[in-house]
């Protein structure tokens, strides 16, 4: 396999690194399943191309390469025992089967992109079925709709839709190397959330493989797990082969900006009007708030606040909007670029201004760092005071960043008993924490201190945000808030983080779980357990 010059740095990380496979308990168990996936797989496309053990010479490169986050990968005591990285929907059909039969636990990784890298990792012994191959995308524009496979990478799709039109998008993630199975089943969402809700409410139906090996769609299935699977995550439930999702309207020009202001230029007053303003901006608006540090050197710290908008329109209409919505924020002409909506989703990526569009079919990231994540949700502005202390832990920090994502429009239109994604009305906005650091900084040695600063920055924060539960998104995975161990799944402690990722719809979607999977063969850290049936 040739290996991309633009990953070797990231590859020699791992040079040195030794970790070994989780030994199964009996060698024969393991035969026994590699003999098992050719029987239960199509013979016409041979299972054994997608079969990688230890002693594959690219089974090291595959098990690294597609995980994002350096943390877990290399926090890891050990490897899986294979890897499937399969073909055909029969192969991975056959790793259900046949793992389930012969007692290996089944790690499911569209993009590794779980932020605790519960897709690669075990403390049991496990396969990871690796879904990147199964990246197809079949556009019909007589129905505006598409079916995407598992693999395929949110920015595949938004390459895929402009083939198609210049007048349709997809409300789905920033990131552009996203794994589509399993951003939709977390929710997924980016800026077009307020004008057409979180990827979910406009997934129409599904194909999914249970723990019996059967592939179902949403009729099949039953609307149970259909609710279930859009925001409950599916791989609680079974593996996501692929979506139909509705696409959206778009207009042929859309418009984006980025104002930034220091404390020095006012941030405080302007981060304090924007809880109350962006939240209740027409829908075609949407203006997110990212606070990071700035050293200037010595002791000469502050912070810079940016403010990222999106507008469905052209320049014009949008500072006539802001003139009257958000004047405190001088926002002008200069400040905005008009594109296409595929080309707005590079400027969201980090991409610079004139970036070929062919960048979104990069389908690895490739600058991977060590990191940390936490989510909140606000229901109350923060004070101005709330504010301040957020700063000073900010600058006390350092190398962290802060992402603050406004709700209303059509995320309050939304029940949230609607789909098992249960964050809707009474939200002004969803924070992502993000602390990052490299090899060069400590690596892997240095986890318990920057966990423990992004402990800090959660705690600090805690007044502020929302209560009983303190809710979290699935799709920004914290082991912190609750968890099992790998093998098991304790119905007390699922309820614990359960209630903060689902609130009310956890209990429902146990019911929901002990129907699809009774014995719970689809289990991780934070899956959902079976309803116990007294």
């Amino acid at each position: 396999m040739k290996i991309s010059s633009s990953i070797i740095p990231f590859i020699s990380i791992f040079i040195l690194l030794s970790i070994s496979s989780v030994t199964p308990s009996d060698s024969d168990d393991f035969d026994d399943f590699l003999r098992c996936l050719p029987k239960q797989s199509d013979s016409s496309i041979p299972i054994a191309n997608a079969i990688l053990t230890p002693n594959s010479s690219s089974f090291q490169y595959i098990y690294q390469v597609r995980a994002s986050n350096l943390r877990p990968l290399l926090s890891a005591t050990s490897r899986p025992v294979a890897i499937i990285t399969a073909l055909h929907p029969s192969h991975a059909q056959a790793s259900v089967i046949c793992a389930k039969r012969h007692d290996f636990q089944l790690r499911i990784r569209s993009g590794g992109h779980d932020f605790e890298g519960l897709s690669y990792t075990s403390d049991v012994p496990f396969v990871i079925l690796d879904m990147f191959n199964l990246n197809s995308i079949d556009i019909d524009m007589s129905t505006e709709t598409a079916w995407v496979q598992a693999g395929a990478t949110t920015g595949e799709l938004y390459y895929r839709i402009a083939e198609k039109s210049n007048v349709h998008g997809f409300p789905s993630g920033v990131c552009t190397t996203l794994g589509i199975g399993g951003h939709f089943s977390g929710g997924g969402y980016g800026f077009l959330m307020r004008k057409y809700g979180v990827s979910i409410d406009n997934v129409i139906d599904a194909q999914l493989i249970d723990a019996n090996g059967r592939i179902l769609n949403r009729k099949s299935m039953g609307e149970d797990v259909f609710w279930a699977i859009r925001g409950g995550g599916t791989t609680s439930f079974g593996i996501i082969l692929s979506w139909r999702i509705k696409l959206v309207r778009v207009p042929p020009r859309v418009t984006v900006f980025t104002v930034q202001r220091t404390l020095e230029q006012g941030a405080t007053e302007l981060a304090y009007r924007w809880q109350q303003v962006a939240p209740k901006l027409p829908k075609d608006l949407f203006i997110r708030l990212q606070p990071e540090p700035i050293n200037n050197g010595g002791n000469n710290k502050t912070v810079r606040v940016s403010f990222i908008g999106h507008f469905l329109g052209q320049a014009d209409g949008l500072l006539r909007l802001m003139n009257v919505s958000f004047p405190e924020l001088g926002l002008t002409r200069n400040d905005c670029l008009e594109m296409s909506w595929v080309e707005s989703t590079l400027y969201w990526a980090g991409f610079s201004n004139g970036t070929s569009i062919d960048v979104l079919l990069n389908r690895v990231a490739v600058n991977k760092v060590f990191a940390k994540d936490k989510s909140d949700y606000y229901k109350a502005v923060i004070p101005k005071q709330g504010l301040e202390t957020l700063w000073q832990v900010l600058m006390d920090i350092e190398n962290i960043f802060v992402q603050m994502n406004p709700y209303g429009g059509r995320m309050e239109e939304i029940s949230d008993s609607e789909t098992a994604f249960a964050h809707r009305a009474g939200n002004l906005f969803k924070v992502l924490y993000g602390i990052q650091w490299s090899e060069s900084e400590g690596g892997v040695n240095a986890t318990a201190r920057y966990v423990e600063l992004s402990r800090r920055l959660y705690n600090a924060m805690a007044p502020y945000a929302s209560s009983n539960p303190r809710e979290a998104f699935i799709n920004y995975r914290d082991l912190d808030i609750g968890s099992n161990e790998s093998g098991k799944t304790d119905f007390e402690d699922a309820k614990e983080y359960g209630a903060k990722y689902f609130r009310n719809n956890f209990i429902r979607l146990a019911g929901v779980k002990a129907k699809i999977d009774p014995e719970n063969f689809f289990k991780n850290e934070q899956s959902i357990p079976p309803l116990p049936s007294h």
